[in-house]
């Protein structure tokens, strides 16, 4: 089993940036993608971005591209979340996941089986 927990949603003005993090706990001694998903009320929950276990290989949607980074730090079981310009469009749950016996960033939601709880992104015009 793993837990999945997310922190730092929030707040922010059109074109300012927010700094999403996601920490693992349990069975982190196995390789695992992590992926960004977000769910906007009435709408299914989307890609955002993913990230290899070893950090080389990242996906992002086309939404996202330029403006937000993935990144890890697997000493600290964490995946972080920078974005930056940031749009009213990007208001949503976050919700981070985690996807075992791969080596690629993984982009398809069904096959991540961890997901933590979500944070709420709010970005006002």
């Amino acid at each position: 089993q793993v837990q999945l927990v997310e922190s730092g949603g929030g707040l922010v003005q059109a074109g300012g940036s927010l700094r999403l993090s996601c920490t693992a706990s349990g069975r982190t001694y196995s390789s695992y993608a992590m992926g960004w998903f977000r769910q906007a009320p009435g709408k299914e929950r989307e890609f955002v971005a993913a990230i290899n276990w070893s950090g080389g290989s990242t996906a992002y949607a086309d939404s996202v591209k330029g403006r937000f980074t993935i990144s890890r730090d697997n000493a600290k079981n964490t995946v972080i979340l920078q974005m930056n310009s940031l749009k009213p469009e990007d208001t949503a749950v976050y919700y981070c996941a985690a996807s075992f016996g791969t080596a690629a960033a993984v982009t398809t939601r069904t096959r991540y089986s961890y997901w933590g709880q979500g944070t709420q992104v709010t970005v006002s015009s």
